[in-house]
């Protein structure tokens, strides 16, 4: 339910705001004071086309904000939760800013949204009631939604019927794709095959690229390290340039301390440390000359290690940056492989899948083909009651229900709204038939059928009674207080009968001060209420006996409204 409507700058409106209560809001007011500004102002807070041309003159921007309570909106509590908007106390605040430069800010609850989020809310919150809605009956594709909210029972079996729907399709569009290009498929296995065969050749180990690094490394300088190794082992045994060798001089040194440390016990730690030396040193040697004779330096080695360690680069370089990152991708490709191999299988398998789907998927359309038939009978004729009542006595409506080839997400049924508003006439296509004033009057008695299953809460009529008078116009303010008994309703009307039935009554008038044009808001009540009925039976030549006229006509408003509750 719309609580409170906030404007400014908003057209003729600087300032503005406007309580809202249950039941019906009446505003009235002379053409042009600025009724439908306040609507215009409604509906681009809900997500309607905001334009810098609704600024007010000599003012930067507009902003227009809206408080809703949505305490009874299950569906719109749902999907705020699932975008992460916080609700606080089923409380909903929507703010829409709009500067001449073009900047714009809508928020809900202090979230920043899109305007296609914004839309998706209001489609929720408001149902707009005007001339350009009633346009809407000229659109066959609406009729299906129509007659589907009519029924709280279609709603869960269409819930039903889309789960399966959306399993059948996707079932349907993976065998199209599995199905695709058969040449494609060939060629992907003959690809995937090759793959996996250059790779399982290589025989690769994870540990194995290393190990070839280190020996190729170590080829690659045997003859360095050859030549090296000689010339330590010959620097320990026979010295150079006439010099004798580290062993024999170490040999000689042990020999001398040995005689010394005959006379001196503490020359024995010297001793000792030149001993280990001579011992570590002949076993270096034997050790160097052992590493010569076994190091064989093999040209045939090396370039069979190199061309190995080759392979393996050329592998990395195709399917992964590591030997594992390449063992992985095999495996993926043999996985692959399996599952193209075995094409016939799972088409076989998925069309299984595919037709047992679609048998569900019949019982389901099935059932809502029942279901809409039945409620097309009631909802027709029930619509035709309210056209009798609205002075077309005569009216036929048949809502036909027939079903189509193919399923879609909705069913398998197309509905098409047939009308005659003269006895003699077939019923024909409601598009091809129905006049302005006609299509006026159908759209109300459908509002009137459908109000208390339709799933906004407020509904908006603006100046649906225009060219309608007299006992018609009567019908029409009572057929509007019906649906104000199942939702808030706000209504522009410039009828009396209408402006009676209001359960809140504000008044919309323009001035002008210094100049400027402005739009000012005022809610009337009692005598006020009284008198701007007598005003709209009269006009300003108000006289008593049109006061009297106004209070009796609300009065007997009143007495109709209880008689609707019981």
């Amino acid at each position: 339910m719309l609580k409170t409507l906030t404007v400014s700058n908003f057209a003729l409106i600087e300032q503005a705001v406007i309580d809202f209560t249950t039941g019906l809001n009446i505003l009235t007011g002379e053409t042009g004071a600025g009724k439908s500004i306040l609507v215009d102002a409604l509906n681009t807070v809900l997500g309607g086309r905001a334009s810098s041309d609704a600024i007010r003159s000599g003012s930067d921007y507009f902003r227009v904000e809206a408080i809703f309570t949505i305490d009874a909106n299950v569906s719109l509590q749902e999907w705020l939760d699932n975008q992460g908007i916080l609700r606080e106390e089923d409380t909903l605040i929507i703010s829409r800013y709009l500067s001449r430069q073009g900047k714009s800010t809508i928020t809900v609850n202090g979230c920043h949204v899109t305007a296609s989020a914004l839309r998706q809310i209001g489609a929720q919150l408001v149902d707009m009631h005007g001339q350009h809605e009633n346009q809407a009956l000229l659109k066959p594709e609406s009729y299906l939604g129509l007659l589907d909210d009519f029924v709280p029972e279609i709603k869960s079996n269409l819930a039903a019927y889309f789960r399966d729907y959306t399993a059948w399709s996707d079932v349907g569009l993976t065998i199209s794709r599995t199905e695709g290009d058969t040449r494609e498929r060939a060629q992907r296995i003959d690809m995937l095959q090759w793959q996996a065969k250059e790779i399982a050749a290589a025989d690769l180990r994870i540990d194995e690229e290393e190990a070839l690094e280190t020996e190729i490394h170590l080829l690659a300088n045997a003859e360095k390290i050859i030549n090296s190794v000689n010339r330590s082992y010959l620097l320990l045994n026979e010295g150079d340039r006439g010099m004798g060798g580290v062993l024999s001089a170490l040999a000689d040194a042990k020999k001398e301390l040995e005689i010394a440390a005959r006379y001196d016990a503490t020359i024995g730690t010297q001793l000792s440390l030149v001993s280990d030396a001579l011992y570590q040193m002949e076993e270096t040697a034997v050790t160097l000359r052992s590493y010569c004779e076994e190091l064989d330096f093999n040209p045939d080695r090396l370039a069979m290690l190199q061309e190995r360690l080759e392979i393996i680069l050329k592998l990395k370089k195709k399917y992964g940056a590591t030997v594992p990152d390449v063992l992985t991708y095999q495996q993926q490709a043999e996985n692959e492989l399996a599952l193209l191999s075995n094409y016939e299988d799972r088409i076989a398998e998925l069309k299984a899948k595919h037709y047992e789907l679609e048998q569900q998927l019949a019982r389901g359309a099935g059932q809502l083909d029942k279901l809409r038939l039945q409620a097309a009978e009631v909802m027709a004729d029930q619509i035709c009651r309210h056209l009798a009542q609205l002075g077309m006595p005569r009216a036929r409506l048949i809502i036909a229900v027939s079903k189509t080839a193919r399923y879609t997400s909705t069913g398998c049924n197309e509905v098409t709204i047939m009308f005659s508003a003269n006895p003699g006439e077939e019923p024909k296509p409601l598009q091809k038939v129905a006049s302005g004033g006609e299509l006026s009057r159908i759209a109300l008695a459908i509002k009137a059928v459908s109000a208390s299953s339709d799933s906004a809460r407020t509904m908006v009529f603006d100046e649906v009674d225009a060219g309608v008078g007299g006992q018609i116009g009567q019908i029409v303010a009572e057929k509007i207080a019906l649906v104000a008994r199942d939702k808030q309703v706000l209504c522009i009307t410039h009828l009396p009968q209408i402006a009676a039935m209001a359960d809140y009554h504000i008044s919309v008038t323009k001035t002008v001060i210094d100049e400027r044009t402005r739009t000012e808001i005022r809610i009337l009540k009692d005598d006020d209420h009284r008198l701007e009925v007598a005003k709209m039976i009269s006009g300003d030549n108000l006289t008593p006996a049109a006061i009297k006229n106004a209070a009796e006509m609300i009065i007997t408003a009143k007495a109709k409204k209880r008689n609707m509750e019981i």
